[in-house]
């Protein structure tokens, strides 16, 4: 009975959230943020604490000067090898390399292994054991999960639901189905709460810019920012085909209009 409950949870809350997104103007943006929390997710599980923050820094192409909170060259170096891992753990999921490819091929192919239930979730819960029964690694394993809930259209987009929490090192066979999917109905849940905050900043956003110029680039630069968290005016300017200093100009009003930070 309690495989039943866990089911029926995780299957809700997925299908909630794939009513949720499917045709919604912000997917962009959760998709962007999913990846970072997913990320954040995955890293403690494997012993790092990465700020999605940092990540997202990181992956707009900026090096931070020094590490806020860091008392020592220890604590910096720690957190220089937790970026460089979230870097990676980003990289599976989104683009992984070419030998990477061919692992989260072999992972996908696990998945499609047995007898099939007629219910993704729990194909999803028994070929991932497999995986992991076998000493198969982690990160291919969560960019397959991926691959496999849009193969199956249990998802309609790529959103990274891996059920981080049970792929532990230490995980047993014993109550593994549950916490598997238990974790992914954590994750469905926090998705969509992740999405309805989007909604309400992304109003709020555009009302502060209402009323400008016909031509000005402020509804865009908003509708980028909520796209992607954090934002250079190199990156801006490119998007918009305008020069560097009119984004940074931009950039600077949204600021004072208190758009962005």
């Amino acid at each position: 009975m309690d495989t039943v409950a866990a089911l029926a949870r995780a299957a809700a809350a997925i299908a909630r959230l794939d009513g949720a997104t499917t045709g919604h103007p912000l997917l962009p943006a959760l998709l962007h943020r999913a990846r970072l929390d997913a990320v954040r997710r995955m890293a403690a599980v494997d012993g790092f604490l990465i700020d999605p923050w940092h990540l997202a820094a990181l992956l707009e192409g900026l090096r931070p000067r020094r590490f806020d909170g860091a008392q020592n060259l220890a604590e910096a170096g720690d957190a220089f090898e937790a970026g460089r891992a979230a870097l990676a753990l980003h990289r599976w999921l989104v683009a992984p390399e070419f030998d990477e490819e061919g692992e989260v091929r072999a992972a996908v192919a696990a998945l499609r292994e047995g007898a099939s239930t007629g219910v993704a979730v729990l194909d999803a819960a028994a070929g991932a054991w497999r995986w992991l029964d076998r000493g198969g690694a982690r990160p291919p394993l969560r960019a397959a999960l991926v691959r496999h809930w849009v193969r199956t259209r249990t998802l309609r987009a790529p959103l990274p639901l891996t059920g981080a929490a049970a792929l532990r090192t230490d995980a047993a066979s014993a109550g593994w189905t549950v916490a598997f999917l238990d974790a992914l109905a954590g994750e469905a849940a926090d998705m969509q709460q992740t999405l309805l905050d989007l909604e309400r900043a992304w109003f709020a956003a555009r009302r502060a810019v209402a009323g400008r110029r016909r031509h000005s680039h402020a509804p865009a630069a908003v509708n980028l920012l909520a796209a992607a968290p954090l934002l250079s005016a190199t990156t801006l300017a490119a998007a918009l085909g305008i020069s560097i200093k009119s984004a940074l100009e931009i950039l600077d009003a949204l600021v004072r209009d208190g758009v962005a930070v």
